[in-house]
């Protein structure tokens, strides 16, 4: 297993697999020894544009390394075809029983992201750990980003004045 490029390699022959991305864009890989914190199946590595994660793949949800967390939200932004929309709230942060960490199993703080409670993910300072359901980072990354609003702004930043 190459884990840079996300291929397995046959010792054999040197030839190359490719694994096949799912429906929601994850490269699973191979099975972690961590577990999901919403439905107790085990994680597996894998890769969302080349950035590596823990994905379920019962539940779909993914554990994220806060350092991969914007670079990853960068590279799908970059395919939006249509202008960013606001995403309808989901449910206020603290409403759900806080998950536990797959690596350090303490609880993660539950906050909003995206906006006002836009959408409510789960962190682990601890452990610079990000995890979110099914959907909600398509949902961010649809969500209006620094870069929308720069563009409604003139040179000198100031929205009253126009460019």
């Amino acid at each position: 297993m190459d884990r840079e490029r996300g291929v397995f390699i046959c010792d054999y022959c040197g030839g190359e697999f490719v694994p096949a991305a799912g429906e929601d864009g994850v490269q699973v890989l191979v099975d972690s020894m961590c577990k999901c914190p919403v439905c107790d199946g085990m994680l597996s590595e894998a890769k969302l544009e080349f950035h590596p994660l823990l994905y379920c793949t019962r539940c779909h949800g993914m554990l994220v390394a806060i350092d991969e967390f914007v670079p990853l939200l960068g590279a799908l932004r970059s395919y939006r075809y249509q202008p960013a929309m606001a995403v309808p709230p989901q449910h206020a942060q603290g409403e759900r029983l806080p998950r536990l960490c797959p690596r350090c199993s303490q609880a993660m703080d539950n906050h909003s992201y995206g906006g006002p409670g836009n959408v409510v993910i789960d962190t682990c300072e601890r452990c610079s750990l990000n995890w979110l359901d099914q959907g909600e980072l398509q949902k961010i990354a649809s969500s209006p980003d620094h870069t929308f609003y720069e563009t409604l702004f003139s040179a000198s930043g100031d929205p009253r004045e126009p460019s």
